[in-house]
C-alpha cells in the first residue's frame, strides 16, 4: 500500500467513524459559536446601581446624575439603608451600590474629606469592574466640581483653577485591543486550544479503536501507518485551522499583525506534533470511550498553564516547565506574540523549534507505541 492509500484509508476511516466525526467537525463548528458567544457584546454596560442617598442634597443629586450618565452603570433604584440595598444586589436585582455619607455636600464645600462608599457583586469579575470604574469616574468628576467652585471663590480665575484641576492628563490608547472587548482577549488562545484537543480526541479514538479488529492497521509497518495518520489529520485540520485564523478572527474581530504565510509557517509545526502526541497517547488507551473523558478533564489546567487567562507567575514553577510538553502552551503563547503583538519571527522562533522538538519525541513515541501495540496482539 502506498503512503497515498493509507492516507485516503486514513480518511475514509476518520469520516465514517460518527465518534471522531463528530468530535471533529461537529465540535470545531460548534465551539466556534458557543464560547464566544457570551462575550460578543466585547464590554459590559448599563450595569444596575442601586443607591444609598443619606444626604438628599443638591450636589448628591447631581452625583447621581454624572453616575447615571455613564456608560458603565444605570441607576435603577434609590433607598434608605444599606441592608436593603444588598438585598437587591442579591436577588440579582442589581449589581453594584453607592451609599453617600449624610453631609456629603457640607463637608466638600468646608474642605474636609468624603468617603463615597462603593460595593457590587465581585463573583462577576467584568461586571464588578465596570461598575467599579463607572463610579469611580463619576466620583471624581463631582470632586472637581466642588474644587473648582472652592478656587473660584477664593479669587482664583477660572482658566487657571481649571489648569491646575487637570494639571495631569491620562491619554490611554489601547495597542493590541482597541475596543478593549474579551473576545479579541481570549478568542485566539482559546480556538488554538479547541484545535489541540479536538485533534487529540480524535486521534485517540481511532487509536484505541481500531486495534479490535483487522485492518490495514495491522499489516501497515508502524512508520508508515504513524506517517499516513499524521498527514491524514494534519490536512483536515489545515483546513479548521484556516477556518479558525481566517473567518473567525475576520467575524469576532481580533486583531491580526502576522502575515498569513508567518501564521502557516508557525502553526505547522503544532499540527504536526499534536497529531504525533495524539496517536503515540492513543496506544495508552484500552476504550473509545476514555480519550473523551481524560482530554477533556485536562483541558481547563493547559488553558491555565498556557499564560494568557492567568500569569505564570502565579503557578507553581515545576507545573509550568512540566506544560512546556503540550504542544498547545507554545503554541498559544507563540501565536499570540506573532499575529496579535506584531513580534518579529526572531522573537518566537525558540518556540517554533521547541514544537519541532515536540514533533520529534512524539514521533518517535508514536512508532514505538504501535510497534509495542502490534506486539502484544500478536
Amino acid at each position: 500500500m502506498s503512503l497515498l492509500q493509507l492516507v485516503i484509508n486514513e480518511l475514509k476511516a476518520i469520516v465514517s467513524d460518527k465518534a471522531i466525526a463528530v468530535t471533529l467537525f461537529g465540535g470545531v463548528l460548534f465551539y466556534s459559536i458557543l464560547y464566544p458567544l457570551p462575550y460578543l457584546h466585547q464590554v459590559p454596560t448599563e450595569q444596575q446601581l442601586v443607591v444609598v442617598d443619606l444626604d438628599h442634597s443638591s450636589l448628591s443629586r447631581q452625583l447621581l446624575r454624572h453616575a447615571d450618565a455613564s456608560a458603565k452603570i444605570r441607576v435603577v433604584a434609590r433607598v434608605d439603608a444599606i441592608a436593603t440595598a444588598q438585598q437587591w444586589i442579591a436577588a440579582g436585582k442589581a449589581h453594584g451600590l453607592l451609599v453617600i455619607p449624610a453631609g456629603f455636600r457640607r463637608d466638600l464645600l468646608l474642605g474636609k474629606g468624603v468617603v463615597l462608599s462603593y460595593g457590587g457583586d465581585a463573583s462577576y469579575f467584568l461586571i464588578y469592574s465596570a461598575v467599579a470604574e463607572g463610579l469611580v469616574a463619576a466620583g471624581l468628576e463631582a470632586g472637581k466640581g466642588i474644587q473648582l467652585l472652592g478656587l473660584l471663590a477664593r479669587g482664583e480665575q477660572q482658566a487657571e483653577a481649571e489648569r491646575v484641576l487637570n494639571a495631569v492628563r491620562l491619554n490611554s490608547v489601547p495597542a493590541f485591543n482597541p475596543g478593549l472587548g474579551y473576545t479579541p482577549y481570549v478568542v485566539p488562545g482559546l480556538f488554538l486550544l479547541i484545535l489541540h484537543q479536538t485533534l487529540l480526541i480524535g486521534t485517540g479514538i481511532l487509536g484505541a479503536g481500531q486495534w479490535r479488529t483487522a485492518g490495514y492497521w495491522r499489516e501497515t509497518s508502524p512508520l508508515k501507518l504513524v506517517c499516513g495518520r499524521i498527514l491524514a489529520f494534519s490536512l483536515l485540520y489545515s483546513l479548521f485551522t484556516s477556518f479558525y485564523v481566517g473567518w473567525c478572527y475576520h467575524w469576532y474581530g481580533v486583531t491580526v499583525q502576522a502575515s498569513l504565510g508567518r501564521v502557516a509557517l508557525f502553526l505547522l509545526p503544532f499540527l504536526l506534533s499534536t497529531a504525533a502526541a495524539g496517536i503515540a497517547l492513543s496506544c495508552l488507551f484500552r476504550r473509545r470511550d476514555l480519550p473523551t473523558q481524560v482530554y477533556l478533564l485536562v483541558s481547563m489546567p493547559i488553558l491555565f498553564v498556557s499564560g494568557f487567562v492567568w500569569p505564570l507567575a502565579l503557578i507553581p514553577d515545576p507545573l509550568v516547565c512540566l506544560s512546556q510538553l503540550v504542544p498547545a502552551v507554545p503554541a498559544i503563547s507563540g501565536l499570540l506574540q506573532l499575529n496579535q503583538l506584531g513580534a518579529a519571527w526572531t522573537d518566537v522562533l525558540p518556540k517554533w523549534l521547541q514544537l519541532w522538538g515536540l514533533f520529534g519525541l512524539f514521533f518517535g513515541l508514536a512508532v514505538r507505541g504501535i510497534a509495542g501495540k502490534r506486539a502484544s496482539l500478536q
